[in-house]
């Protein structure tokens, strides 16, 4: 493989081109929205600048890395040459079976699908093609360009020679692939999330607040980041849209969102993204009673 088309240039998608476009390969980045692209690449380079800081990569290597991509606001155009289109678009079911509809039309017929989502069923996606064996998860883990984890995950009809082949092409970028099946939340976000929704329950309910949750998590079960604080990475509408997800796949009540979070993602404090969640950084200061208005 050698040209990479990723749909979306939000936080996934930006990474994913980082990392493609870094290890030599040619990336196509496409967004409808002309903005976020310029976001995209804005984010990309300094997050170049972090690595030539830090004496990982060279400024030649930062050059190399930004001429290795271009940019679409058109599918169609984006994805022309594509051997791989990796989608990173919203979490959100009907949009990306819209895209990858239009991605089994316009794409060649030897392109292998991908699918960046971190929950939603991968045959599912892959009904709406007639490539269903090309169609597989790559489940990318935030930030990208750091963090070693993909998660590749078959659909019902995903062939054997195309999970070979991403396990090995996530290899050659650096990574380590681990295969799971097609399930609601696959494996990390369905141990993550419920764990993270426990959390925002406990605050909901008064068992401690925000700094005092995040403490006991880090400092007791050493995670380097407390779960309501990495809630707000994440993007709290990102954890609602996995908990509805699982809920409505495994009809159980212990995947039902707390209804804090529904109150916050309704209120638009989404995290980091927004710059208020469970903690405040538009003053970038941790503030402890941020969420304490939604509750009961």
């Amino acid at each position: 493989m050698k040209y990479i088309s990723v749909i979306g240039a939000g936080t996934m998608g930006n990474g994913i081109a980082h990392v493609f476009a870094q290890n030599g390969y040619l990336v196509n980045l496409i967004d409808i929205s002309s903005t976020s692209l310029e976001k995209g690449m804005a984010t990309i380079s300094k997050n170049l600048d972090r690595m030539i800081a830090k004496k990982k990569i060279t400024n030649a290597d930062k050059t190399n890395t930004l001429a290795n991509i271009t940019t679409y606001t058109t599918i169609t155009e984006g994805v022309k040459n594509a051997d791989l289109v990796i989608e990173a678009a919203t979490e959100n079911s009907a949009l990306k079976l819209k895209i990858f509809k239009e991605l089994d039309e316009v794409c060649q017929a030897s392109t292998i699908l991908a699918t960046n989502t971190s929950s939603i069923s991968i045959t599912q996606i892959a009904s709406v093609t007639e490539r269903q064996n090309k169609v597989i998860g790559m489940h990318f883990m935030n930030p990208v360009p750091i963090m070693s984890l993909v998660e590749i995950i078959r659909g019902y009809n995903t062939s054997d020679t195309v999970t070979e082949q991403i396990m090995e092409l996530s290899k050659k970028l650096g990574k380590t692939p681990t295969e799971v099946n097609d399930y609601p939340g696959f494996v990390a976000n369905r141990i993550l999330m419920p764990m993270i929704n426990e959390a925002i329950e406990t605050l909901y309910n008064g068992v401690a607040g925000v700094k005092e949750i995040d403490t006991v998590m880090k400092l007791g079960m050493a995670h380097p980041m407390g779960p309501l604080q990495l809630a707000d990475f994440i993007g709290l509408d990102v954890c609602l849209s996995i908990l509805n997800v699982m809920h409505d796949g495994f009809k159980n009540l212990k995947y039902a969102p707390c209804p804090l979070l529904v109150n916050m993602v309704m209120a638009k404090k989404l995290g980091v993204k927004s710059g208020e969640g469970f903690y405040d950084y538009s003053e970038s200061r941790k503030a402890e009673k941020v969420a304490q208005r939604f509750l009961k």
